[in-house]
């Protein structure tokens, strides 16, 4: 598929729940959010036929992502459906890793080929209250247990601050360079108000508009041609082609500002 600015469209990020099992600082308060019925949350079967209707036009990536992708009961089952479609050749995942331990094998085994793990540091207390509560030994475990599945590669998401230190950058660079992982640094951003500098560190995924090759899926069944953008297209599972290709068409040449969605209900 080709968008209005003539780029290939390719890549489809999926996201399966708006739940979480962690409360991190930058992404949802506290005490939780609103969540949609599960009457409101895509099954699996639309999920499937979605991407088997983007796969038919040219899809040739999908990642899941959530809210967190490995709360939702028998995600492997999800992960399946979407190995078995003809034409995908990188079936992919982001997670926080919290649950990654005991689900590793089984998702090797029903088709994921590799993951993204999000880790913002390395120090326990600091991984405890950036997260609310969360326990990096899991995390931890989780990354070791994907290693010896054979999910490859791993690639380690650590958001940049404006408190981080290149001290805290060269630990995690040393993490990553002993194990074979892949470090990615992100900038913190909001989505409503654009990216923002990260002072002089220098991120390695930047925003790249003039190359943006994907689409979103919501969990609650909507594509959003951009992240930074309100447009969203309610999925028509009569005529899903139409549903994609229209929000092919309506995908803008550059992002601004997303105010109706936050970040734990699309996954980046």
């Amino acid at each position: 598929m080709l968008d209005s600015f003539g780029r290939k469209i390719d890549y489809l990020r999926i996201s399966v729940t708006d739940r979480c099992n962690l409360r991190c600082l930058y992404c949802m308060p506290a005490e939780g959010v609103p969540l949609k019925p599960h009457s409101h949350i895509l099954s699996y079967e639309q999920i499937r036929d979605v991407a088997a209707a983007a796969t038919a036009l040219g899809v040739r990536k999908i990642r899941l992502t959530g809210g967190e992708p490995l709360v939702r009961r028998d995600i492997a089952a999800l992960v399946r459906m979407l190995a078995s479609l003809k034409g995908i050749d990188d079936l992919a995942m982001t997670t926080n890793g919290i649950l990654l331990e005991e689900m590793a094998e089984t998702l090797k085994r029903a088709g994921l080929k590799r993951i993204n793990v999000s880790l913002d540091t390395l120090d326990p207390a600091r991984y405890r209250e950036l997260t609310r509560g969360g326990d990096i030994r899991r995390v931890l475990n989780g990354l070791n247990a994907a290693a010896r599945a054979g999910l490859a590669p791993i690639k380690i998401n650590m958001l940049v601050f404006d408190q981080t230190t290149r001290s805290e950058i060269g630990l995690m660079e040393d993490f990553c360079a002993k194990r074979g992982f892949v470090l990615q640094l992100i900038r913190r951003f909001s989505l409503a108000e654009g990216l923002r500098p990260c002072g002089e560190i220098q991120t390695h995924r930047p925003p790249q508009c003039t190359r943006c090759n994907r689409l979103r899926l919501t969990a609650d069944g909507r594509l959003k041609p951009c992240l930074f953008s309100n447009i969203e297209i309610h999925v028509n599972f009569s005529d899903i082609r139409a549903s994609l290709l229209a929000a092919v068409a309506a995908k803008p040449e550059r992002g601004t500002s997303c105010n109706t969605r936050e970040m734990w209900q699309i996954g980046g």
